[in-house]
């Protein structure tokens, strides 16, 4: 049953944000749970971003902090994914990529695919001075809504590891619907504000689609999932979507 023992679990379970380990957290359901934890996690990202530009820091600068930041309190988890499974990729054989990703060693393609990832984060983010207070939870709410899409659509590759239970708790499309819904209703937020915003609303609403299209290219190379590509595909819709963002704003949707 989900409620807040489960919520504060997600929070345990996808972030380094304290949760007392007296109180009962129940683990099973984490995975419905996790666009809700993005939300938390971006609209922390952006309360510091306010801070920092209080204190006049530089928009790069200050990108760079909240991208370091972004990192520190999901403990690098989902980086750690991605970086896995681009090693993974690397590997011609198909058969190989698996064995590959469990190597504890981190190979060439996983810190090439870490360095892009940072680098488009904080380049993007640089370049969207408004509205970063929902762009910073939306992007993130999306980037672990890809991960609800890879959970039900496609296989679990693997018998055991910490992204097997998922597949009991998100069963079919039915189960992301609250969070589609929360993530849709905060991506038309701007258009409560001002008609002239819709270029954002619309990016930010595209993100759904951004999160199919990489749930499903990851799916394809692998044939299916595993936790490592759960972590991929969230820290890769996120650089997506923000850059999308960017390109709305260069195509004349200024926000």
């Amino acid at each position: 049953m989900l409620g807040l023992p489960s919520f504060l679990a997600a929070i345990a379970f996808y972030t380094r944000l304290p949760v007392p380990v007296s109180w009962a957290l129940q683990f099973e359901r984490v995975a419905c749970f996790a666009p809700t934890v993005g939300v938390l996690i971006g609209g922390l990202l952006a309360l510091l971003d306010w801070g920092l530009a209080w204190l006049h820091l530089p928009p790069v600068s200050r990108s760079a902090v909240i991208v370091v930041v972004w990192i520190g309190v999901t403990g690098g988890l989902h980086l750690d994914g991605a970086i896995d499974a681009a090693d993974g990729l690397a590997v011609p054989d198909a058969k190989r990529r698996l064995e590959v990703m469990t190597e504890s060693t981190t190979g060439a393609f996983g810190v090439m695919a870490a360095g892009i990832l940072l680098l488009l984060k904080t380049a993007a983010l640089s370049d969207l001075q408004s509205y970063r207070w929902l762009i910073l939870p939306v992007a993130a709410g999306w980037g672990r809504w890809s991960q609800q899409v890879a959970i039900f659509r496609y296989p679990y590759l693997k018998p055991t590891g910490k992204g097997v239970f998922h597949k009991l708790a998100i069963r079919s499309f039915w189960d992301t619907v609250p969070s589609l819904l929360l993530l849709l209703g905060l991506s038309a937020l701007p258009l409560t504000m001002s008609v002239q915003l819709w270029p954002l609303s619309l990016g930010l609403c595209l993100g759904s689609s951004i999160a199919f299209l990489i749930a499903a290219w990851f799916a394809r190379q692998f044939g299916g999932h595993t936790g490592d590509t759960y972590g991929a595909v969230v820290e890769w819709t996120e650089a997506f979507i923000l850059v999308l963002l960017v390109i709305v704003q260069a195509e004349g949707g200024q926000f």
